[in-house]
């Protein structure tokens, strides 16, 4: 080039372009680090989210499941009302009865 700079500087030796150059590189590793940072972290969220998914799907079958018994119960219970209140009526005192009498006997027992 003839004025004596190294042919690599291209002639910005002394005009303070490695400090842009070296600040540009520390700036540019900062960045690659948290771009990395990021990426793990959307990498693990996503992990996180197919989880919550799948027992979301297991929740959801439980969930259909426990409304298929509890719609059985409720035609049972229908079906037993259909019948005779009387029936019914006399159904509920013995239960109450037995129960009173449950209670009573673990009362004296202690």
């Amino acid at each position: 080039i003839g004025d004596g700079a190294p042919a690599g500087n291209y002639g910005y030796t002394n005009s303070g372009y490695s400090v842009y150059e070296e600040e540009n590189e520390r700036l540019t590793e900062s960045l690659r680090t948290k771009v990395s940072a990021i990426k793990s972290l959307s990498i693990e969220i996503g992990t996180e989210v197919k989880n919550q998914n799948k027992m979301l799907s297991e929740m959801d079958n439980d969930f259909d499941s426990t409304g298929g018994l509890l719609g059985a119960t409720m035609g049972r219970l229908r079906t037993l009302s259909r019948g005779s209140q009387t029936k019914l009526l006399c159904y509920m005192m013995l239960f109450s009865l037995f129960v009173f009498f449950v209670i009573y006997w673990i009362i004296k027992l202690r």
